[in-house]
């Protein structure tokens, strides 16, 4: 690929709401990111309907283990549900590691459903390579929903909260 062609592919890109392209041949790995790459997406959220038996997690499962002799199961609910078609604001896991929503285990977390957050406000903490690093919410709001499971590994850019605005 030629440098006019690079300079016309920034310039199309410029143009549209794409805010990473990426582009890899054997010869050539080509990376390009507009200014609007590290402002935060909205996205729509609706609810999904499943048909069958409800699954449980590991949790709400041994409480129903050792729960009476009683047909009613036990069920733990943690979090609301987000309303559909309202705009959500995500906040991603800005590398690659395992996310933790307190510092310690003894230690109360940083956010739950319902607190209201600033952009300077810690929401976890990602560990990566032996290093604890404070992930801020860059933005204000309400945390609707938190998408990942305490001391479960993440991906670069993966969900971590829903976010409502206010």
């Amino acid at each position: 690929m030629k440098f006019e062609q690079i300079k016309e592919l920034i310039k199309m890109l410029q143009e549209t709401n794409i805010s990473e392209f990426k582009y890899e041949t054997s010869e050539l790995n080509l990376s390009i990111r507009t200014k609007d790459f590290h402002k935060v997406k909205e996205v729509m959220v609706q609810p999904t309907m499943f048909q069958g038996a409800p699954m449980m997690s590991p949790q709400v499962q041994t409480l129903q283990n050792t729960a009476p002799a009683s047909n009613e199961p036990i069920v733990e609910v943690k979090e609301e549900a987000p309303k559909a078609d309202i705009k959500y604001i995500e906040i991603k896991s800005p590398m690659v590691g395992t996310f933790y929503r307190s510092s310690s285990p003894d230690k109360p977390i940083y956010v739950k459903v319902g607190d209201t957050i600033n952009p300077e406000s810690v929401v976890c903490l990602i560990e990566a390579m032996k290093l604890f690093n404070d992930v801020k919410a860059e933005v204000s709001g309400r945390i609707v929903k938190v998408m990942v499971e305490d001391a479960s590994p993440v991906e670069y850019e993966q969900v971590l909260f829903l976010v409502e605005p206010l």
